[in-house]
């Protein structure tokens, strides 16, 4: 069958089909425990959680479901190494001065010097033992992969190139990610910059096959059976789902985001560093479209996070959704499904409707 494969062996799941894990909030343990207990596997992304919260989501996704689901953290949380220069932070206050002002509310002061917090998110992953722990924007020490390996912890890489898969491999992780462009989100690129490694999930998936031995999961693009089965027959093991998840009544997403998902406005996205600091595709705002050439002047992630983020607060209050960044991939307008389980139950039918069609 079209579903035994090595990366459903290897999660111990029974379709190899994945949900992306969402971060900022996005996730929920409804939805990863809903995607697990239909046979594939759930996602839930921790990287803007303290250690307390990660051991108390990991509590309640145990109580949820008892099949195999993913923590995902990044492992560069942060774009600077010390303060920004004040002639920065003025530039960047002069290029956004007037969507505040539209908004009615003052710029908001220098953000404070971030503190990274993946070291001890790390202890709490090592500590509570998920089935499987991926990664983004790089990858764990030696050390931390062998722990896993030890622990029984199924480790996931993401790859935007190929020298990045081949990296990975390297490193030891049990599975690769291939993200192409299309995926909504954050680029997690991490040996180049994010936007000239921009390969198209298909391509990228044929190429890593060819230099690299451990099983890849194809991302980005992907929506209905017909994208797996697509996946699945250019040498996936897996296929990694985000959009389409990210629009069902579980995900933590807005009611307005998933709304928006379903509209005409999902039919165009941009891949713009406005709103986070970070290259990543949302529905194309009217922000991202402004300041296109003048991305000099965009703080580093997370301070451009951190800066925009009473902006964000005040569109939202007075429905000005094209200032907003809605996070979304260029699939989204052939979603269709608002129920996380009636879209896997879809999923799992499609592919092996294809697969069953191949047969006759």
């Amino acid at each position: 069958m079209w579903y035994n494969t090595e990366a459903s062996k290897l999660l111990g799941i029974q379709y190899p089909i994945l949900q992306g894990p969402f971060g900022g909030n996005l996730s929920s343990v409804e939805l990863t425990a809903a995607v697990s207990n239909a046979g594939g596997l759930g996602g839930y992304g921790a990287y803007t959680m303290s250690p307390q919260e990660i051991f108390e989501a990991d509590k309640q996704i145990k109580a949820a479901t008892n099949k195999p689901y993913n923590l995902n953290l990044w492992v560069s949380d942060s774009d600077y190494p010390d303060d920004i220069p004040a002639v920065k932070f003025h530039k960047a206050k002069e290029i956004f001065k007037p969507y505040f002002d539209e908004v009615g509310i003052p710029l908001p002061d220098k953000p404070a010097k971030f503190q990274s917090r993946f070291e001890n998110q790390l202890e709490v992953i090592l500590k509570i033992r998920p089935k499987v722990f991926s990664f983004m924007f790089g990858v764990p020490s030696a050390d931390v992969l062998e722990e896993c390996r030890k622990s029984g912890i199924v480790t996931v890489g993401a790859a935007t190139t190929l020298d990045e898969a081949i990296f990975l491999e390297n490193t030891g992780v049990d599975m690769i990610i291939a993200s192409g462009f299309e995926a909504g989100g954050h680029r997690p690129s991490f040996l180049d910059s994010a936007e000239s490694s921009l390969t198209g999930t298909f391509v990228l998936l044929q190429l890593i096959r060819e230099k690299v031995k451990v099983p890849v999961i194809a991302a980005g693009g992907i929506a209905n059976g017909n994208g797996v089965a697509a996946a699945l027959a250019l040498g996936a093991s897996a296929a990694q789902i985000g959009t389409a998840f990210l629009a069902c009544d579980e995900s933590n997403a807005l009611p307005i985001h998933k709304q928006m998902l379903f509209s005409d406005a999902s039919k165009y996205t941009t891949l713009s560093r406005a709103h986070t600091g970070r290259l990543g595709r949302g529905l194309t705002s009217r922000i991202a479209k402004e300041i296109l050439g003048k991305e000099a002047s965009i703080l580093p992630f997370p301070l451009q996070t951190t800066f925009m983020s009473p902006l964000r607060k005040a569109a939202l209050d007075q429905e000005k959704w094209d200032m907003i960044l809605f996070w979304g991939g260029q699939i989204a307008p052939i979603l269709k499904h608002t129920k996380a389980t009636e879209l896997m139950h879809s999923l799992i039918e499609e592919t092996t409707a294809y697969f069953d069609g191949l047969k006759t």
